[in-house]
């Protein structure tokens, strides 16, 4: 299976930025910017599905080391080329429903648009609140079509079809409360939870592994 999604992914090396703004468009693209760079304080931090480090960019200015991972080569070697300037920001291959770290090791996992296309989401909750420390917080951003009215929902499929194709399998559109309830069920206690944007919609979430 993973190998299916690196195959999926990686086929848009070229046009995955692109992609993402006709999809969803630039102002939730800048909302969720915004968001992301208002947090300090962030330590060490490990992100899942870093795609071509179009987060990344924003968020290790605020992390004292940070390591971006996707399960894609191609689109690891974007990020790297993106970042290069930049000697706190490592990469590496992995899968966030088994990751090679450590336990208790990072002060902040990152996801963006990672839960919603995993088969068992919990899993990589799960695995998230492992190599966390005591504390440590799980920041999770989302594309959703919760809280979208419905002719926006259908533009954006078309948009997603014409620019992506086919969907991967065991897609899913997560709502702040259906995020929550999984994050508690991994043992987090939820800090901050909302939507995103106007038009297009994303749920933005902090989770924190109990001390």
């Amino acid at each position: 299976m993973g190998d299916e999604k690196e195959k999926y992914w990686s086929r848009f090396q070229d046009s995955y930025d692109k992609n993402q703004e006709y999809v969803v468009g630039k102002k939730l693209l800048g909302i969720i910017s915004e968001k992301l760079g208002d947090l300090t304080g962030l330590g060490e931090v490990v992100e899942f599905g870093c795609g071509t480090g179009y987060f990344s960019e924003i968020l290790f200015h605020n992390a004292s080391q940070m390591i971006a991972t996707d399960l894609s080569d191609e689109l690891l070697g974007k990020a790297k080329m993106r970042l290069k300037d930049n000697p706190n920001v490592t990469f590496q291959k992995e899968d966030c429903v088994q990751t090679s770290f450590t336990p208790d090791r990072f002060d902040t996992v990152f996801m963006a648009n990672i839960i919603h296309v995993i088969e068992h989401p919990i899993k990589a909750l799960q695995e998230s609140y492992r190599i966390l420390k005591a504390g440590g917080i799980l920041i999770i951003v989302t594309f959703t079509n919760h809280g979208m009215k419905k002719f926006d929902i259908i533009k954006m499929g078309a948009r997603f079809l014409r620019a992506w194709g086919k969907p991967p399998q065991h897609t899913s559109s997560f709502s702040p409360e259906s995020l929550a309830s999984l994050m508690e069920s991994a043992g987090f206690f939820v800090n901050e939870s909302g939507l995103l944007g106007n038009k297009t919609k994303a749920v933005f979430m902090i989770g924190q592994k109990k001390q």
